[in-house]
């Protein structure tokens, strides 16, 4: 099967979430012998990196990117909000990717194209026109309940308004495209449901990220540890920690005053970099994450805001590391609360149930042996991609 992939940011290196999860698709369609090309926008804040370690990676997928600025423009932002246009979407139109991708597919046959996220939605027509390839989405998330849950929590009231705004033009995009595909993928069951109950007539499949199950790293687990790892220029990751330090760490501290607690993430802010609390350091961009993983004890993830499922605990969850986190961060984890993984939702509750893996290591050991289990049996990475691949072809079946 010869399947053409649309991204909305580089697949490759894979180094946060988003790029692991459309690189799971990648990896997952080439390890099933599919012929796959990549054909993806880069923008400065996910820019392609060009240098030895990606000539493999181009060998196998054909890689090509082409730059799209997707910076915020205050005038291109006032006419989409004053036309009710979603200007998340309006932003990754651009002549220049549209001329090669039309160029690709003028130049190859495929028999799917897969389509990385909504905000590439607006080259369905020219795939369309260009190309008789079943077009499928991936929803990485109902992407407008991540601003939605933003406006909701959000104690200033212009970003209030402004997240709402986001919120409601995003939403009217997606429900009235999504029925411009073939199919859609989404990530986590909850997300699927949302779709077919407004109104996607498509077939729909649950299809979440996979990983590829490994030994865990050899390195010496500190004791006392909790760990952060997360692509710190989104915002539901620096909401989640912002309540971390202010809401819960100072109960954790006063509790387990060895405790400490490590905060990691490529494009940390400056006001987190110069964060002075007894017992937290604020690490930033680390060299190896799954070394870093293996080094720490527990993984917090404290989510308020967000959507799809976070691949970030499922690679933890994959080298047996214990996972905190709210109900929301849950989402999209076929998980079961207390025996896989932690789910705390007030401050109190999460200082609690960090306390409890700190006071009993058989206890913490057992719920990131019990998480390791589940990545394997229900995220493994082959067992995902002959799922999507069973899905392709019944689309082009009929």
């Amino acid at each position: 099967m010869k399947v053409l992939q649309l991204c909305n940011k580089p697949p490759y290196p894979p180094v946060d979430g988003g790029s692991m999860g459309i690189n799971f698709v990648t990896q997952g369609l080439l390890g099933k012998g599919c012929k796959v090309k990549v054909l993806t926008v880069e923008s400065d804040k996910h820019p392609a990196k060009v240098d030895a370690s990606m000539e493999e990676y181009r060998s196998r997928t054909a890689f090509e990117s082409v730059y799209v600025d997707l910076g915020v423009k205050f005038l291109p932002a006032m006419t989409a909000m004053l036309c009710g246009q979603s200007y998340h979407v309006q932003r990754y139109i651009s002549q220049e990717f549209a001329a090669k991708l039309r160029e690709v597919l003028e130049a190859e046959e495929f028999d799917i194209v897969h389509v990385e996220s909504i905000f590439m939605t607006p080259y369905v027509p020219l795939i369309r026109k260009y190309s008789n390839a079943k077009v499928v989405m991936r929803a990485h998330n109902v992407e407008h309940l991540i601003w939605k849950r933003l406006s909701q929590s959000c104690s200033n009231p212009l970003k209030k308004w402004y997240f709402k705004h986001l919120s409601l033009t995003l939403r009217a995009y997606e429900l009235e495209h999504v029925n411009d595909y073939d199919g859609v993928v989404c990530v986590s069951g909850d997300d699927a449901e949302y779709f077919r109950n407004n109104g996607c007539r498509k077939p729909l499949a649950v299809i979440p990220f996979g990983i590829k199950m490994v030994a865990p790293p050899h390195v010496e687990e500190e004791p006392d540890s909790l760990f952060h790892l997360g692509a710190m220029d989104w915002l539901p990751n620096q909401e989640g920690v912002d309540w971390m330090l202010e809401e819960v760490w100072p109960v954790v501290h006063a509790e387990v005053p060895r405790a400490k607690l490590y905060l990691a993430g490529r494009k940390m802010p400056e006001r987190l970099m110069g964060t002075q609390m007894e017992g937290v350091s604020v690490v930033g961009e680390v060299p190896d994450a799954v070394e870093f993983i293996g080094s720490k004890k527990i993984n917090v993830v404290p989510l308020l805001s967000g959507s799809g499922i976070r691949v970030k605990i499922i690679e933890a969850m994959s080298v047996g590391k214990t996972v905190v986190t709210t109900t929301v961060g849950a989402e999209g984890i076929d998980y079961t609360d207390g025996e896989n993984i932690l789910i705390a939702n007030t401050p109190k509750e999460f200082a609690m149930q960090i306390k409890r893996c700190l006071d009993d290591d058989d206890f913490c050991r057992r719920v990131g042996e019990a998480a390791k289990r589940l990545v394997a049996d229900h995220y493994e990475e082959g067992k995902l991609a002959e799922k999507l691949l069973d899905f392709y072809n019944e689309r082009i079946k009929l």
